[in-house]
């Protein structure tokens, strides 16, 4: 009898063992051949092919169609847009065991008791190539069901360290009163939230209508808000103090159930923030106008006045009893009835924007979102089909995400210019909602959709890249609606192509690599001329050349651009080099420095 290690060598048994050693025990654990893994990163070098016929709108192109398994173009992305792309939205398989993905024409059965983990690799691993694609405010979205939100989230744990941030919840249609198990009606789903250190949501504009006192001697409107805790005089009796308004000669008791925010000087030697008497001076401290007033000259009477309950209250909670501190203090002390307010002003607030929900509201209850509300309105998945239908004429692809949910969530997560992917593209959605927001704001977002035929033994010419994915791209740019008449993004259609490390030399072609090296240095792509010994690409920033065949030509271009930016690869460096003449400039190899780059 053989088992699963017999085929492993020495030093891959220890490579083994050590990293078993590593992993954390507390999580999540599927099945998985980590040796399998580790290979299938570097098993092959993998190009990115231009099709000019199926790419739209004339070069050079911004924009990105990539056909092909998506782990194969991840790893391509990785080689050329390692650090550069702002947001990730994915809306992958949800595993339900019905057919709903194909991965190595292979469908998963609801019963195959290693469907969760065949899942969960194939997840994991594309997972942990596009974090290497995020730039350092970026962030990764995903959207998954109830049902296997709970593993995915796990998982994402491992494949993104240290980067959840949260989750939102979206509604994806209206109420169902189908009978679902335990009839719970399952109606949402929920969007991931997994971001780099530097990543913030735009959240929106702050509502002010709270501001409606004016301070006339700080030309500044303000709101009133609580100036007490949630603590007990017991658990912070440093914050439990009377509270006085030197101008009117008034004491305030403090609640016994809710101290107050701010310290007092005659009590705590330090503070952290201002001492309540600085806030007071500042003009901070909104006591009440025309408080009612009393005054218990003896201690008989105070006593008397507890038992009468005639004195404050905060709800039904006395602010003044016999069991209390400072009770002794009152007798003789103007006592104000009333609570004094904090005073914020507008002009104070550290933020002009107020962060976003975690809840995603439909359009169709729009009015009973306050305004002002945080809170994202956005149509159900009803809108997707709607959408898919007008831009197709027919229903082309199932289940497609609504425009406006993915429009407001990049809408939240990116800036003018930013990138923004998607590897599990299917019917574009995501490039529409880059489109419109461009339009809406004249702006240049970009789109990276990768998407595979999805062609199987049963459909063999099947491809969904083609005629969904990049089809609806087309379409928006050629339509004559005018909903879609400020819509357009020219792409460059690619097709990934694998390549052995041992046959690159000679199955490398110059055209491939061209368009790796225009990726990789952030220029839009453009075709290759062959027929030219070497071709350029003058960009904003940085100027690339390509050398195929060495021409003298070449040494007198470059001359009077020694202090450019200018990057020149070659496949035979040296000739190149020998005739620069101490002139300033590199000149790489091509093979080696993509294949560097690669397995970087």
């Amino acid at each position: 009898m053989t088992g699963k290690y017999d085929d492993l060598n020495k030093t891959q048994l220890i490579e083994l063992l050590e990293k078993h050693d590593r992993t954390k025990k507390l999580g999540l654990v599927w099945e998985r051949d980590e040796i399998d893994a580790d290979k299938a990163l570097d098993h092959d070098f993998i190009v990115a092919q231009i099709d000019c016929d199926l790419s739209d709108k004339p070069a050079p192109w911004d924009n990105l169609v990539i056909e092909g398994d998506n782990y194969d173009a991840l790893r391509w992305l990785r080689m050329t847009h390692r650090g550069r792309v702002k947001c990730i939205y994915i809306d992958p398989p949800y595993n339900t065991g019905n057919k709903d993905w194909v991965y190595n024409d292979r469908y998963m059965s609801a019963d195959d008791r290693f469907r969760q983990s065949t899942w969960l690799e194939f997840l994991y691993r594309r997972l942990t190539l596009a974090r290497d694609l995020l730039a350092e405010d970026g962030v990764i979205l995903i959207s998954i069901n109830d049902d296997q939100r709970a593993l995915l989230e796990l998982m994402a744990d491992e494949a993104l360290p240290g980067m959840r941030l949260g989750s939102l919840a979206w509604r994806t249609r209206q109420g169902s009163n189908a009978d679902h198990q335990a009839f719970m009606s399952a109606d949402h789903e929920h969007i991931l939230v997994f971001g780099k250190d530097g990543f913030r949501f735009a959240g929106n504009e702050k509502s002010y209508s709270m501001y409606r006192n004016y301070d006339a001697q700080k030309d500044d409107w303000f709101r009133l808000s609580d100036l007490t805790l949630g603590f007990s005089h017991a658990e912070r009796p440093n914050l439990f103090y009377p509270l006085h308004d030197e101008q009117n000669d008034i004491w305030y008791p403090p609640n016994p159930n809710r101290v107050w925010v701010y310290p007092s000087k005659e009590i705590s030697a330090s503070s952290r923030t201002r001492f309540m008497q600085e806030w007071i001076e500042a003009g901070h401290i909104r006591f009440p106008d025309d408080p009612t007033v009393k005054v218990f000259e003896t201690r008989e009477e105070l006593l008397a006045a507890c038992e009468a309950k005639e004195i404050p209250y905060s709800g039904r909670s006395p602010m003044i009893t016999p069991d209390l501190p400072h009770f002794d203090f009152w007798v003789g002390k103007r006592i104000g009835f009333g609570t004094p307010a904090f005073k914020r002003y507008k002009k104070d607030l550290r933020n002009t924007r107020q962060p976003l929900s975690t809840w995603i509201s439909p359009k169709a209850e729009a009015a009973e979102v306050d305004d002002g509300s945080n809170t994202l309105v956005v149509g159900t998945n009803d809108e997707g089909a709607k959408e898919i239908k007008s831009v197709f004429g027919a229903k082309a692809f199932n289940y497609a995400k609504p425009v406006s949910l993915i429009r407001e969530l990049v809408r939240q997560a990116t800036q003018p210019g930013d990138i923004v992917l998607d590897f599990f593209a299917g019917s574009a959605t995501t490039a529409q909602a880059v489109m419109e927001l461009n339009g809406e704001e004249n702006d240049d977002r970009r789109f990276i959709m990768v998407s595979s035929t999805e062609a199987t033994e049963d459909d063999p010419d099947k491809n969904i890249c083609r005629d969904v994915t990049a089809e609806r791209v087309r379409r928006l740019n050629a339509s004559d609606d005018k909903k879609y008449a400020d819509l357009a993004a020219g792409f460059a259609y690619l097709r990934t192509k694998q390549i052995d490390f041992e046959d690159l030399d000679y199955d490398l072609d110059p055209s491939d690599a061209w368009t790796c090296l225009e990726a990789f240095h952030g220029l839009p792509l453009t075709p290759y001329d062959a027929n030219q010994p070497w071709n350029v690409h003058e960009g904003d920033g940085a100027t690339l050349v390509l050398v195929d065949r060495f021409d003298l030509s070449l040494i007198e271009w470059l001359r009077p651009r020694t202090l450019q930016n200018v990057h020149v690869y070659a496949w035979a460096p040296g000739q190149i080099t020998q005739h620069l003449d101490g002139m300033h400039i590199d000149v790489s190899p091509v093979r080696e420095t993509l294949v560097k780059a690669f397995r970087a």
